[in-house]
């Protein structure tokens, strides 16, 4: 699921310089732990130390990037690839978790995030990414339709344990 993100800007209105995307290093953690702590209210350190690691075991595919500036990094998209799993016949990009230092609003690194993202899978002949958002999350349902994203014609369920 992609991250809540009030300041990110909508790609298809803007301009901005192109902005150096890179992988994400092990050496990322505190700070994505950082930026999503600003975003959501409350550290996820547990989780990022696992998405980070599982991202770092698939470095070589380039799916999971970052953004700095001024070497700072302020901005991460973690991704993986799926080649058939859940009855989907086709390999699919999955755009899990996406996050803009809200400090750096509206200067083009989602943009960037997602333009790598996508020339990165689609070097890899995979044709299609899926994301998932809270429903009522418009400032990431705007980003996401904005880079192209759309309703799927799959259906999420969630059941209690």
């Amino acid at each position: 699921m992609a991250d809540t993100m009030d300041d990110l800007e909508s790609p298809s209105t803007q301009e901005f310089e192109p902005l150096p995307v890179r992988s994400l290093r092990p050496a990322d953690l505190e700070a994505v732990v950082r930026i999503d702590k600003r975003i959501v209210g409350r550290s996820r350190r547990s989780y990022f130390e696992v998405k980070l690691q599982e991202a770092l075991n698939n470095a070589r595919l380039m799916v999971s990037l970052a953004v700095e500036i001024d070497g700072h990094l302020v901005g991460y998209l973690m991704g993986r690839l799926y080649y058939g799993e859940f009855g989907v016949p086709e390999p699919v990009a999955i755009l899990d978790t996406i996050g803009v230092d809200p400090e750096h609003p509206r200067e083009g690194i989602g943009r960037a995030l997602m333009d790598q993202f996508r020339r990165n899978v689609k070097a890899l002949g995979i044709e299609r990414i899926q994301t998932e958002a809270e429903w009522n999350d418009w400032a990431l349902i705007r980003f996401l339709s904005a880079s192209g994203f759309k309703p799927a014609q799959r259906m999420c369920l969630d059941a209690t344990v």
